[in-house]
């Protein structure tokens, strides 16, 4: 399998690459738009600052590539943030994906720390149906699974959200539309539960190649 790691100007990069690794997938970091075209799959992970994120991006046109992607997309992190329309950080412009704006945490009692850092419960949103809204990337997980953050912006709760956490207030942990999902929290951080979701994120790729 030909997995892709967007390189780009941000933190966190490798120990994704590390998470690839363990699973006995050995994994391309790039930049190079050809490249994250031809992959099978495409990570694009990162920690950092939203708008020197995105001037880099823009710079080698990778914000249009990573819109224009049709095979399976996982953002982490910033890489959820980065997939939005916009982000109060910098006051900046994103990729559009998703259309929702990123915003800050805003402590409302003096226990609210920002960043918002350590173990959370996942919520999982179900459809009209009653079914799980992105039951695939989430199999196996049981009813509460805990993942790890580490993140001071947050995406409201929107039509794309997938997850719901609770810090301060309720926000979207995970998200999906189309071919592209994301996740607030770090699976290369979050042990059993968060190779799970890598791993069914792999089986995505698979399932619709």
């Amino acid at each position: 399998m030909n997995v892709a790691i967007v390189k780009y100007n941000a933190g966190n990069i490798y120990s994704v690459v590390n998470a690839m690794r363990r699973m006995g997938i050995e994994p391309l970091l790039t930049d190079d738009a050809e490249a994250l075209a031809k992959a099978d799959c495409v990570l694009f992970p990162g920690q950092g600052e939203a708008r020197g994120a995105m001037e880099y991006l823009r710079a080698r046109r990778l914000d249009e590539v990573i819109k224009g992607l049709r095979q399976p997309v996982l953002g982490i992190c910033v890489g959820q943030q980065l997939l939005c329309r916009h982000s109060e950080e910098g006051d900046t412009d994103c990729i559009g994906v998703f259309d929702a704006v990123v915003k800050r945490f805003q402590p409302q009692r003096h226990e609210d720390k920002v960043p918002c850092m350590g173990w959370n419960e996942l919520r999982f949103v179900q459809d009209e149906k009653g079914e799980m809204r992105n039951e695939q990337l989430f199999e196996g997980l049981g009813e509460k699974p805990y993942v790890y953050f580490v993140h001071s912006y947050y995406v409201p709760l929107c039509q794309e959200t997938a997850a719901v956490a609770d810090y301060i207030l309720p926000y979207s942990a995970a998200m999906h539309k189309d071919n592209f999902y994301a996740c607030q929290f770090h699976p290369e951080k979050s042990g059993r539960v968060g190779e799970q979701i890598l791993r069914n994120f792999l089986q995505l790729t698979i399932d619709n190649g």
